[in-house]
Formats: structure tokens, C-alpha cells, sequence
């Protein structure tokens, strides 16, 4: 079997067919292909490379087909977001050995390293046996399957195949934002509610769950040709090539029947094709609303008969025969016993369900459930599935024996007493540590490790780069006034050059400001691990006596409120620029909520910390109140509430709690405000109270979207991208924290075409309900520190 189609692109030999012949040849610098009748055909002939136009369409895009059998299959293309309106492309090889592919002259609209999601990494809407779905957490790459806008239509359609690594992950298939199929979770053989994949000699089947990576694949066990395909229409596939008949079978279906539709039975309903109506609740569940299900609305699902306890009174039923519901509220660990997951669950009231998580071996590990538990099925699986309930419903089977209610009660005096001491011995050391701190402050001396010859950077093995003082002051002329870019809570902003050329900024701390030594510290770390386009990069550090200094790439067109906000300034950034800010801030924090190898809560997203280089990219920037959430930590409550006036979230403000959808609340108060153009702490309307977000919410209610628009917008927006950001940033502000879609909606939803939610309505909605944020102390016994921008 012929390997994957990539090798098609990294042999250095390949068969160069032109006009209808072809000789071995090498791909050189000063060779390419224009035309279509040009192709590269990879080894054995099995895929073919060229350009090539869709039925009944004058696009024209540069693929890769099958040759050998179901000759013009197309299973790729390069540039489908930006088809060829003629015929001057070109494909060449640049003098860096990359693959080129240009317009008009040599405008490059694809390139073999490009970043976007037209790279090779990424399939498009095949799956080829060897190619992974899924995530790659050091580099960032997210492979998902996209399907095609038409039958002849390869522009990126509505259906999105992908791996969800929210809790425990799963494959989702959605359209739009809206999710239709659910695969998943995995139990260590399939995916849970699939039909039982025995041992066959055509391919295998894995799916690795680690620190580095996320992915699905399968691979080819014989000359039997198989794909996975997504059509446009949604249905997805596995295929398989037939010689005799010539044509491609349907070997399995991701919607086997009508329950495959995801959750059509709501929260606790089970879906059951062998029943009618379809859809039942569980034993010891009753439906919540019975007149919608008498008329066959399952959407509201079931609830309990009788409320939970969780003060001892709680037990367990196993069901069995149960797809496993959603897992994108859930808690893994692969090392736990069946017992111990139990035990887990208990003592948290707000686990709702538990079960192995690998089937393999008698079983092993705990996967734990949280909230509703959603997209039940009935299935042939015997795996265990165990559901909370109060004892006085549990008349089945129950893993509760006799002594067992005796025993959690004893462990948990235990565990406590245990925690106690661990507490105890924790605030200790910490007080002896800050003694020390403050020991070392008072010489002079670089604290915390950070130091060039034994810090905490350089043991994490992170590239770290230490600057003595003399060369930073060399390089801002004596932080001289003329280089001062500007000053932040962090201290003042100085542009410097370095001997080798290199334009940075450096970031002084003050000794006056409202920011100290642990967010000086926490920055460097935090920053240190991060690489993404749409953050800014960390330089190195400097610390010499009471100085602290952070050294930053400088980036040409400062900070987003430096424009945005300025009458005169803003008329530069046109609708495509915005919208093209709005997705690059959308997609760095993606990267800090998913895909970065630390999940991180950045807690000051604001205009003033999105900086802009020379091309108008944002870079996220100002990382010394990020927090770094552990496993699959999904909240944190904290004494000290920090943040910016106008952005931090009402659960933050009031509470205490933190967790990635208050950064998604700051993420839509920014996307109002570069719509509009306006500060949300310092907007007022001349007949209402309303907030910059009552305002934005009174006018979709009206339906009179393009009023909050920016006035110098008219000539240059796009008016479906225009409301479809609006509609976006009301979701992200929504007064409840559940009601916010994550990130990785966020980037869907923005660059989709599909329906979207209707937004509830947003927190701080009237001036009246609006609580004096500077003034709040004491609130839930915290304390509120709040930054105002420059």
C-alpha cells in the first residue's frame, strides 16, 4: 500500500508528466507548473498533484487526486478559501525548497509552511489511512475534517469534523456551532455507542489521549483501499474501494440511525430506536416538561423524581447497555480503580455520574461526569455506566454493599485530617519563603532563582534569554524620555535597539506600581512557555539590584486602544482590519484555553493589551495576572480580584471566580468595542443608563445592528461579518457564565456562515443593576483591585 499523499510532496524524485508525458526529474527552483495538463504523479502512481476545476464552475484550485483508481477523486486542495479566478497560478519551488503557489505575477496565496488551515498538516474533508484527526498541543495544529460548501463547491462548507478536548476528548461532527454527531468518548477498543469494532484484517483503529497530543487515525492492514469522507451535506463515511465494482462502498456510517442525532432526547433522556416514541427517561426519572414530551418535544429531557441529597443519602444505579454521555463536562485519571472513582464522585455533589474509563482488561481508570448529563443511547455495549441518584430510587443494582457507607465516612475523617496537616505544612513553608523574600529584597539580590546561573527558567528548560542592565540601558539611550513608548499598571515602556540591530520593548517595573515581584515573575514564566502567532514573544528578562525588566519584540503600531479610541487614529483601522483583529484575538485565546501545553486564564484581556505589529496582526500581550489551570481544573475562586474596569466578568467582580469564561466575557466586551469603536467603562447614552453592552443589546433586540457600528466603518464593512461579530461578542457577555460559548465556539462561529443562538441578556445590563466597581470590598470575603487603562 502506497504511503500517505504527503509523501507525495517530500520525495525528491517524482514523475513529472507535461503535455501528456512524463520523465523522472527533480523539482527545482527554476521548474513549476502553470498549466493544467501539468501534474506530479507520486511513486507507484497511486495519487496525482496539478490544478483542476470542479463541474460546472471557473475556479480553479491546485489538488491532490487518486490516478490509480477512482481516477479525479479529489482527497485535497491547497487553496480553497481563495480560488483562481484564471489561469496565471503557478506552482513553483522557492530557493528554500518550499512549495509556492501564486497569482497575478507572484502574489503567494499558499505556501507549503503556511500556518492557516490550508496547510498539510491539515486534511480537508478526507481522511487518509496514516493521517491524524486531531490536536497537536505543542505546535498548536488543530487537524479537523471540513466538508465542501457544494457538490461542486470546495470552499470550506458548514459541517466541521474535530476532536473536543474539553474534558475528556471525543470527536464532535458540527454544523455551524451546533452540534449534530457525537463520537466518543473512546473506551480503549471504539467509540462508545458505535457498533462493536471486531479484529479485521483491513485496517486498524487508534486514538492516543497524552500531555502532547490529541488524535484519532486508522491504518491500512491490507491492499484494500479505505477514506473517510465528509460530505457536504453532513453525512460522514468510511469508505472502501471496490475493484469489481469500481466504485466506492459505504463500509461504516457516523449516523447509524436516528439517535446518532445528537441530545434529540434532552438532559437524562434516553434515545432508543427499538421503542416509539424513541425517547424515554431512565428509571427513577420522569420527564420535566410533560406536556412538551406528550406532543414528542424531548429537547427539555428528564429529571430526577426526587431531588439529590449528597449528605450520605446519595447512591448509585448501574445502567448498562448505555452510550456514555457527553464528556465535555467531565474529569479524567487513567490510574484509578473502579472504587476509588466512586469514592471520587461521592465527595464532590456536583459529579453526577462515574465509570471505567478503559474497557480493556477487566477494566481501568475514572471518568467522572458533571452537570446534566446529555446524548444518552441505548446500545449493545456492556460497559457500566454508574448514575447518581437518591437511595430511596435505587431499587436495582448498586455498587453500595453492606459496611460501604461506614467505611467512606471513616476515609473521608481521614483524608480530612490528612489534608489538615498537608495545609498546615504548606503555609509554613510559605511563610519561611516570604521571610526569605523579603531577607533578600532588603540586599539587593536578584530573588526567586530567577538568576542567570540557577533559576527556575532554566531548570523548566524554557529559552530564556537574561540581559544585564548596561546593555538595556545602552539600548534606550539611558531609558531616555524620547524612547518611552508609554506606561501600564506594569511601569513605563521604552523602545530600545539592541547591538545586533533588533528593536525591542522594554517593560521597567516601578517601584510605584500597583503590580509587584509575583506578576513580574509570573509573566516570565508564564510567557516564556507560550508560542503562538497572535501573542507577543518574550525576548528575555533583566534583574539587577531593585530592577526588574521584561524585554519584548517591538511591534510597530503599539497597542490596539492607542487607535481604536482616537477620533483621528481610528479612521486606519478599515472593517477588514478590525474583523482580521477580532479572529487573531479569537485564536490566541484559543490557544491559551486549549491548545497551549498550559491551559491559561489570562485575567486583563483589554484594548490596551493587544498590541499590533506592522502588518495590523494583534498580538495578546501582559501576562502578569495570567493563572495557570491544572489537568481539568475548569474554575478557581481567589480573595484578590484583579482586572480592568469595564472588562473583568459579574461572577469575577462579585465572587471571586475565575475560569476561561471570564476571559470570554472580556473577549466580547473587546469585540463591542473595536465594532464600535467605543470604551464600555466610559460609554453614556443621552436618553438611557445603558453600558456600551445594554446599548449593543437594545439595539439587536431592535434588530438595528449597524447603529453600533463605527461611522468611519460604512465604506469598508462587511455587513454580514459586521452583525455576526456583534451577534458574537452578546454571547460572550451574557450575564451567566454557562451561557458563554468556550473559545473554540468562539473561532467556529466566527468564521461560519450558519445560525446562530440567540444571545440572553448581558451582565451590567442598566445603570441601576450595575454594581460600583470601585468601590466593592468584602464581597464574599474578597477584595477587588481594579486597573484602569492608560
Amino acid at each position: 500500500m502506497e504511503g500517505l499523499f504527503t509523501g507525495l510532496l517530500c520525495t525528491i524524485s517524482l514523475f513529472l508528466l507535461f503535455s501528456g508525458s512524463f520523465s523522472v526529474d527533480s523539482i527545482a527552483s527554476n521548474q513549476g507548473i502553470k498549466d493544467d495538463g501539468e501534474t506530479i504523479v507520486s511513486t507507484g502512481g497511486m495519487y496525482e498533484l496539478g490544478f483542476f476545476s470542479p463541474s460546472n464552475s471557473n475556479n480553479r484550485y491546485l489538488g491532490i487526486w487518486f490516478k490509480k483508481i477512482s481516477t479525479g477523486r479529489v482527497v485535497w486542495i491547497a487553496n480553497r478559501e481563495s480560488p483562481l479566478l484564471n489561469r496565471t497560478g503557478k506552482l513553483k519551488v522557492s530557493s528554500e525548497g518550499l512549495l509556492l503557489l501564486s497569482c497575478c505575477g507572484d502574489t503567494v496565496i499558499w505556501s507549503s509552511n503556511s500556518s492557516a488551515s490550508v496547510s498539510f498538516d491539515y486534511p480537508g474533508d478526507t481522511l487518509l489511512a496514516g493521517m491524524k484527526l486531531g490536536m497537536d498541543f505543542i505546535t498548536g495544529t488543530n487537524r479537523s475534517l471540513t466538508s465542501w460548501k457544494g457538490p461542486n463547491d470546495p470552499s470550506p462548507g458548514q459541517y466541521v469534523s474535530y476532536i473536543d478536548t474539553n474534558g475528556y476528548p471525543q470527536i464532535l461532527l458540527s454544523q455551524g456551532v451546533v452540534v449534530d454527531v457525537r463520537f466518543g468518548p473512546w473506551n480503549g477498543i471504539r467509540f462508545s455507542g458505535l457498533p462493536t469494532e471486531m479484529s479485521n484484517p483491513i485496517y486498524s483503529l487508534d486514538f492516543v489521549v497524552s500531555q502532547k497530543e490529541v488524535y484519532y487515525k486508522f491504518e491500512l492492514k491490507s491492499s484494500i483501499v479505505q477514506i473517510i469522507h465528509l460530505k457536504w451535506d453532513g453525512s460522514i463515511s468510511m469508505l472502501h474501494w471496490n475493484n469489481r465494482s469500481q466504485d466506492w462502498l459505504v463500509y461504516t456510517s457516523g449516523l447509524i440511525d436516528s439517535c446518532g442525532h445528537y441530545g434529540i432526547c434532552g438532559p437524562y433522556g434516553s434515545c432508543n430506536t427499538n421503542t416509539n416514541p424513541p425517547c424515554n427517561c431512565m428509571e427513577g426519572f420522569e420527564p420535566k416538561s410533560p406536556e412538551e414530551w406528550n406532543i414528542a418535544d424531548w429537547s427539555n429531557g428528564c429529571k430526577l423524581q426526587s431531588p439529590l441529597d449528597c449528605k450520605g443519602g446519595d447512591a448509585f444505579r448501574k445502567v448498562t447497555k448505555m452510550k456514555f454521555p457527553d464528556t465535555r463536562y467531565s474529569w479524567y485519571n487513567r490510574s484509578m480503580t473502579l472504587g476509588e472513582c466512586e469514592i471520587a464522585c461521592r465527595r464532590n455533589c456536583s459529579c453526577t455520574a462515574y465509570a471505567n474509563l478503559d474497557i480493556r482488561k477487566g477494566g481501568s481508570g475514572c471518568l467522572l461526569w458533571f452537570g446534566e448529563l446529555m446524548d444518552l443511547k441505548v446500545c449493545e455495549e456492556s460497559q457500566d455506566l454508574y448514575i447518581r441518584m437518591p437511595s430511596s430510587l435505587v431499587t436495582g443494582l448498586t455498587v453500595s454493599q453492606p459496611g460501604f457507607n461506614r467505611k467512606i465516612q471513616i476515609l473521608t475523617v481521614v483524608l480530612s485530617i490528612l489534608l489538615v496537616l498537608m495545609g498546615m505544612s504548606v503555609a509554613v513553608h510559605a511563610f519561611r519563603m516570604k521571610k526569605k523574600r523579603s531577607y533578600m529584597k532588603g540586599r539587593g539580590r536578584r530573588v526567586h532563582s530567577i538568576d542567570r546561573h540557577n533559576s527556575d527558567v532554566q531548570k523548566e528548560d524554557l529559552e530564556m534569554n537574561f540581559f544585564s542592565l548596561s546593555i538595556i540601558t545602552k539600548a534606550t539611550n539611558n531609558f531616555s524620555i524620547n524612547n518611552k513608548l508609554g506606561e501600564g499598571g506594569f511601569g513605563p515602556v521604552y523602545k530600545g535597539v539592541l547591538e545586533t540591530g533588533q528593536e525591542i520593548a522594554v517593560k521597567q517595573l516601578s517601584r510605584t506600581s500597583e503590580q509587584g515581584y509575583d506578576e513580574f515573575y509570573n509573566e516570565v514564566v508564564c510567557v516564556a512557555k507560550l508560542q503562538h502567532r497572535n501573542l507577543v514573544k518574550l525576548v528575555g528578562y533583566c534583574m539587577d539590584g531593585e530592577e526588574r525588566i521584561l524585554i519584548y519584540e517591538y511591534l510597530s503600531n503599539k497597542s490596539l486602544d492607542l487607535l481604536l479610541f482616537d477620533e483621528t487614529k481610528s479612521c486606519m483601522l478599515d472593517w477588514p482590519q478590525r474583523f482580521c483583529i477580532i479572529n487573531g484575538i479569537a485564536r490566541g485565546m484559543l490557544y491559551l484555553h486549549q491548545d497551549s501545553r498550559l491551559r491559561i486564564i489570562h485575567r486583563d484581556l483589554k484594548a490596551a493589551n493587544i498590541l499590533l505589529d506592522h502588518d495590523m496582526n494583534p498580538k495578546i500581550s501582559d501576562f502578569g495576572l495570567a493563572r495557570e489551570f491544572e489537568g481539568n481544573q475548569i474554575t478557581a475562586k481567589t480573595k484578590k480580584v484583579v482586572g480592568t474596569y469595564g472588562y473583568i466578568s459579574p461572577e469575577y467582580a462579585l465572587h471571586g471566580r475565575f475560569s476561561v469564561k471570564s476571559d470570554v466575557f472580556s473577549f466580547g466586551v473587546l469585540v463591542l468595542e473595536i465594532v464600535s469603536g467605543k470604551k464600555n467603562r466610559e460609554f453614556s447614552h443621552e436618553d438611557l443608563s445603558d453600558n456600551l453592552l445594554g446599548h449593543a443589546w437594545r439595539l439587536y433586540t431592535e434588530g438595528k445592528y449597524l447603529e453600533l457600528m463605527s461611522p468611519s466603518l460604512h465604506n469598508s464593512c462587511i455587513i454580514s461579518e459586521v452583525k455576526r461579530s456583534i451577534h458574537v461578542g452578546l454571547l460572550c457577555v451574557q450575564n451567566h457564565a454557562q451561557d458563554r460559548p468556550t473559545m473554540s465556539s468562539v473561532v467556529m462561529m466566527l468564521g461560519g456562515e450558519g445560525s446562530l443562538p440567540p444571545p440572553r441578556q448581558p451582565a451590567f445590563f442598566a445603570e441601576e443593576d450595575s454594581p460600583k466597581l470601585n468601590t466593592y470590598s468584602g464581597v464574599d470575603e474578597a477584595t477587588i483591585t481594579l486597573l484602569h487603562p492608560r
